[in-house]
């Protein structure tokens, strides 16, 4: 099995002081997450009723649904913790595939970032489609621009054309590029810097990523800055996406 070397970090919901500066944090630095953020808060405020986060781990976009007008299931494989570092008590469980619901029993669903986990994701989709009601609506986000990561449960990369495919049952799908081909650079240069701080067995090497990083230091910051600017500004190509957002209604 090939090693990863840079795992992606556990996404917690802003639940306490430390886990909102966590989140924040992670919107600045983490342009995946902010992307899927952003289509995420114009979303999911809107839905009603019963709402299944499928994929939920640990229910870190729960809070952007209106408490009020949604009942919120969290859906998850029991070895979520073993294969993605997630542990989350407060869920359903699955086989990945099969889900223990009622065909035509949810008015929503949110799907963010896995479908790229499913070995089969045809019989995935056909799954989503039967427990959601007619005019029912959904969210759905898949990398494109994106390292392997969850090694080995990373499988595919997935185009407009594809995903048009897939959902092509459903009675509306809009598809939109998360980001941009300068998003995607800079998400790479922040990725590199965070993995070259990795600490090294030896004291002396360490020494040296230490002084590099600080003699980088403000380049990065420059990227940082450049990257949200190509987010506000759509500066550069949407032809090479961190990712896309999928908005479906049955």
């Amino acid at each position: 099995m090939i090693q990863e070397g840079f795992k992606p970090l556990s996404n917690t919901p802003p639940d306490t002081l430390l886990n909102k500066l966590k989140f924040w944090a992670r919107l600045v630095l983490d342009f995946q997450t902010n992307t899927v953020y952003r289509h995420l808060q114009e979303f999911l405020p809107k839905m009603q009723g019963k709402v299944l986060d499928i994929g939920c781990g640990q229910s870190p976009y729960k809070h952007l649904l209106n408490s009020q007008k949604t009942q919120y299931y969290g859906l998850d494989i029991e070895e979520a913790n073993q294969k993605f570092n997630y542990e989350n008590s407060e869920i359903i469980h699955f086989d990945g595939y099969n889900i223990p619901l009622s065909s035509d029993s949810i008015d929503g669903f949110i799907c963010t970032e896995v479908l790229e986990h499913i070995q089969e994701p045809e019989k995935f989709i056909t799954e989503i489609y039967r427990v959601l009601k007619r005019g029912g609506v959904g969210i759905l986000t898949v990398p494109w621009s994106a390292r392997y990561h969850y090694i080995p449960y990373d499988y595919y990369r997935y185009t407009p054309s594809t995903l048009n495919q897939f959902f092509q049952d459903f009675s509306s799908i809009k598809i939109a590029p998360r980001g941009t081909d300068i998003t995607v650079i800079v998400s790479k240069i922040i990725v590199a810097y965070f993995r070259g701080l990795q600490s090294p067995k030896k004291f002396i090497s360490w020494l040296l990523k230490v002084i590099v990083a600080l003699i980088v230091f403000p380049f990065f910051v420059l990227c940082i800055f450049v990257g949200h600017l190509s987010l506000f500004f759509g500066l550069g190509s949407k032809d090479d996406p961190l990712g896309y957002t999928i908005w479906l209604k049955k």
